[in-house]
């Protein structure tokens, strides 16, 4: 059954993944069933989204609920748990206003448009430029993906949007050099994901913050895939000691439904005004009850964002052990709570697929660096499961 749905997928869907040759069918906490009933551990957590584990029971309910109260109706009304779950997002960020849309790609796109909306009323008319950074992800639309610093996204699909200059991660010298009159915000990832979990220097946002106060310049960070407790505190931010201007948020967002938002201060937020943007499907009653339930799990006791610490110290240490075993093959460990980079010596695609043959899902990214991504309900003995499949694996390869 497996191997046709696999060749119907082939016909049938565009060839625009790299797909692994497996059909998952259900989910359970960390676990995950094929088609053909094998079990996986899974350490990829939809690339960061499945953050309480697979169908959560609070999650779960809350759609029930929901999808036999109300699916859907337009934002010319006001939504009842759209309301609380942008309660919940100020309560518990710096942001004072919410806007919710569908992935995080829109979230950046929505935070573009309020930057220059906003520079444009407090400036002049051709402040309209965002500094990026080389190595960062931002999104699949046309303005994210010109505001991303990688350029193997953008082959294909010139030209760009313009408006966008990127700079190197972690340099100040390149961002001060880089400011000119156009400039109205710079955006950066707290953590850069997909180049392989890259982390700033300890005093780097501080000097952007101030650069960017000394400047008149909107800060804006991309937690799509740092927020919801990925680092061990609710938004990356926290870590650093500062407070942007504005913030996108997704992926975890919704405990596995799809769901984005844009948060902004006060100041900034009321340069959006009925008819300057909009989301037909964003912030839909069943996304914002997902979404609710999701937080409310994270923060009600205080368990798993303090799990999420003590097992990414622990992950990290295994990842570091095995690098001794294996100094020929590991480059690097890097991260920050549940947010885990390998850096190896060579491709990791092969590992990926022979850990897949041996029950564990792990991720790829930039070629050489594998990325853990597990949701934050991950136990020491999980850990120590993936951990012994990678020192087999790694053993055969050498």
């Amino acid at each position: 059954m497996e191997k046709k749905l696999i060749e119907e997928s082939k016909k049938y869907l565009m060839n625009t993944y790299a797909r692994l040759p497996v059909v998952l069918r259900k989910g359970r906490g960390m676990k995950v069933w094929s088609t053909d009933g094998k079990e996986y551990l899974d350490f990829v957590g939809g690339i960061a989204v499945n953050i309480l584990g697979h169908c959560h029971p609070k999650v779960v309910i809350a759609l029930q609920k929901q999808s036999q109260r109300l699916l859907h109706v337009s934002n010319l009304y006001h939504i009842e748990p759209q309301i609380k779950l942008a309660r919940l997002l100020i309560e518990t960020s710096c942001a004072d206003r919410v806007f919710f849309c569908n992935s995080g790609a829109e979230a950046v796109e929505a935070a573009i448009k309020l930057a220059r909306k906003y520079s444009k009323e407090h400036g002049v008319a051709d402040k309209y430029e965002i500094i990026t950074a080389h190595g960062s992800f931002h999104g699949r639309t046309l303005a994210a993906l010109s505001a991303t610093g990688q350029e193997k996204f953008h082959k294909g699909f010139e030209p760009l949007v313009p408006g966008f200059k990127h700079i190197p991660f972690n340099d100040i010298d390149a961002l001060t050099k880089a400011i000119t009159k156009h400039t109205c915000a710079v955006m950066l990832e707290p953590i850069q994901g997909e180049i392989g979990i890259k982390l700033p220097s300890e005093s780097y946002l501080k000097q952007v913050r101030q650069i960017c106060d000394d400047n008149g310049l909107l800060l804006i960070l991309d937690e799509v895939q740092t927020g919801m407790g990925r680092t061990g505190k609710f938004f990356a931010y926290e870590h650093f000691g500062i407070e942007p201007d504005i913030i996108t948020l997704a992926k975890g967002l919704g405990g596995g439904v799809a769901i984005g938002a844009m948060l902004a201060k006060d100041s900034v937020a009321h340069s959006f005004q009925p008819g300057t943007h909009a989301s037909t499907f964003g912030g839909n009653p069943l996304a914002c009850v997902a979404a609710i339930a999701t937080i409310e799990t994270l923060l009600e006791d205080g368990f798993i964002l303090d799990n999420c610490n003590r097992m990414g110290k622990y992950f990290k240490k295994s990842l570091e052990r095995l690098k001794k075993e294996f100094p020929s093959s590991i480059a690097e460990i890097r991260g920050m709570g549940l947010m885990l980079g390998m850096e190896l010596t060579k491709p990791c695609a092969s590992i990926v697929n022979l850990c897949l043959e041996k029950g564990v899902l792990i991720n790829c990214t930039s070629g050489n660096v594998l990325r853990f991504l597990p949701p934050l309900i991950v136990t020491e003995k999980e850990i120590d499961s993936l951990i012994d499949v990678l020192e087999d694996v790694f053993g055969e390869v050498a």
